[in-house]
């Protein structure tokens, strides 16, 4: 059972919500819930508040005492290696005055001090510090007065999750068919990936759902959107060629899309040179993981409900270098009705050469970077259809079109034998996987549980 929720929804915003949910099984959603302050403020606790939400990497503190700066919906969290080696998630507020207490992005500290009163804690939360205490507070418990803590934190394959419900399922559970795609991505080197880096940020006045559906399984919109990055080389697989694959609702939400070379008798592996191939241990994956990669070259997804990933390779000089496999990991963190932060972490398998990785980087940055030939495609229709989505007689009257894929709309079938987990459709002249988001979204916001 999950957590009751303090603030109930509105008549109105319950009432488009169940609209939304109604009109979704005809392949219609409703523009409305892409700017309203209602339902913003009811996603930060019934979204965000209890489900998994990714912080960091292990990576980004390898070292004892070593910490990053997160957040998760509006609150914000330190997430640190203790001088123990535990990795611990703490709410960045002073129990004292409710005063932030850690002043910069990252760092290694093995205390935190509070600048307005000078309460001191040990980086694994308790408070061992009280100015004056013998004038102030002699009669205090200091055991009771440490940092919160978050309810639960679990690390998949070096990826920091939290969730704010104690209630939640594990993590393992609530990434459904998710999980299994993702232990063939990071299984396929022992050493799992590590951060380039450090994870860029940047804001886009757009809605994070747009961006979630986007990822989930839009791949519809490379032959309009994204058609310049073939002309010009920086993709060199062909934008039909690459419709030519899967889409997979995997439960709970997510979705993932796999492009996949029907006719390829080598195997593909994400176009990793063979130097890389070497490196991988393909004795980690089972036997129908091992299928799967070593017919893929490009993976898409999006964890439920704001966490997507790509893995292709791209070039960032079409004339002189060729393409490189690239990994992006992204949060889309809501700053309000319409604005999201994008955290965005470039990431590559660690045991690979160092010339590798900073070849890889440089495609991501050049694609997906802030200012990447992708990057900045995306922006622009997220931006217009938020500014959109406010408008008074759209909000009240217009519907948009999520019907590709369903019967009788374009090519694409669901896939009867499916040898892998979730539901999968072929092509991916579909939008599946986005009604999939869509329906797990309405099931979270109209539950009271």
């Amino acid at each position: 059972m999950c957590q009751e929720f303090k603030s109930p929804l509105s008549k109105r915003a319950r009432a488009m919500l169940e609209d939304f949910q109604a009109s979704l099984e005809q392949g219609i959603s409703k523009i409305g819930v892409l700017n309203d302050e209602e339902i913003h403020q009811a996603e930060l606790e019934r979204v965000f508040g209890r489900n998994w939400n990714f912080l960091a990497h292990e990576s980004e503190i390898p070292n004892k005492n070593d910490y990053v700066l997160r957040s998760i919906g509006d609150d914000t969290f330190i997430v640190n290696r203790g001088s123990d080696g535990e990795i611990r998630v703490l709410l960045d507020v002073c129990p004292h005055r409710g005063a932030s207490i850690c002043r910069a992005a990252k760092g290694s500290s093995s205390h935190f001090q509070c600048p307005y009163h000078g309460w001191t804690f040990k980086n694994n939360g308790d408070l061992v510090g009280t100015p004056s205490f013998k004038d102030a507070y002699s009669g205090l418990d200091r055991k009771e007065w440490g940092l919160t803590q978050a309810p639960r934190v679990e690390i998949f394959h070096g990826f920091v999750f939290a969730t704010l419900d104690e209630n939640c399922p594990d993590l393992k559970e609530s990434l459904a068919g998710m999980g299994w795609y993702l232990d063939m991505i990071f299984s396929l080197q022992d050493e799992g990936m590590e951060v380039l880096g450090e994870p860029q940020r940047f804001i886009i006045k757009a809605n994070w759902k747009i961006a979630a559906e986007n990822f989930s399984g839009d791949d519809y919109h490379l032959m309009t959107l994204h058609k310049s990055t073939y002309d010009i080389g920086v993709m060199q697989i062909p934008l039909r060629e690459n419709m030519k694959g899967y889409h997979i609702q995997a439960g709970n939400g997510h979705g993932i899309s796999f492009s996949i070379d029907l006719e390829s008798k080598d195997p593909l592996f994400f176009y990793y040179p063979e130097e890389i191939v070497k490196t991988f241990n393909l004795e980690n994956l089972s036997e129908k993981q091992l299928e799967l990669a070593r017919g893929s070259r490009v993976c898409v997804g999006n964890i439920f409900p704001n966490i997507s990933f790509l893995m292709l390779p791209l070039s960032p000089d079409p004339k002189n270098v060729p393409p490189t496999p690239l990994f992006t990991w992204r949060v889309w963190q809501p700053k309000g009705k319409d604005e999201i932060e994008v955290w965005n972490w470039f990431m590559m398998y660690k045991n690979t050469s160092e010339e590798f990785k900073r070849a890889s980087y440089r495609a991501a940055m050049a694609s997906f970077g802030i200012a990447g030939t992708f990057e900045l495609d995306d922006a622009i229709p997220w931006e217009t259809i938020t500014r959109n989505a406010k408008g008074t007689f759209a909000k009240k009257n217009m519907k948009l079109n999520l019907q590709m894929g369903m019967e009788g709309m374009g090519t694409a079938k669901q896939v009867m034998e499916w040898p892998f987990p979730g539901i999968a459709y072929y092509p991916r002249y579909e939008e599946g996987n986005q009604r999939h988001l869509y329906r797990h979204y309405l099931k979270e916001m109209l539950s009271e549980e």
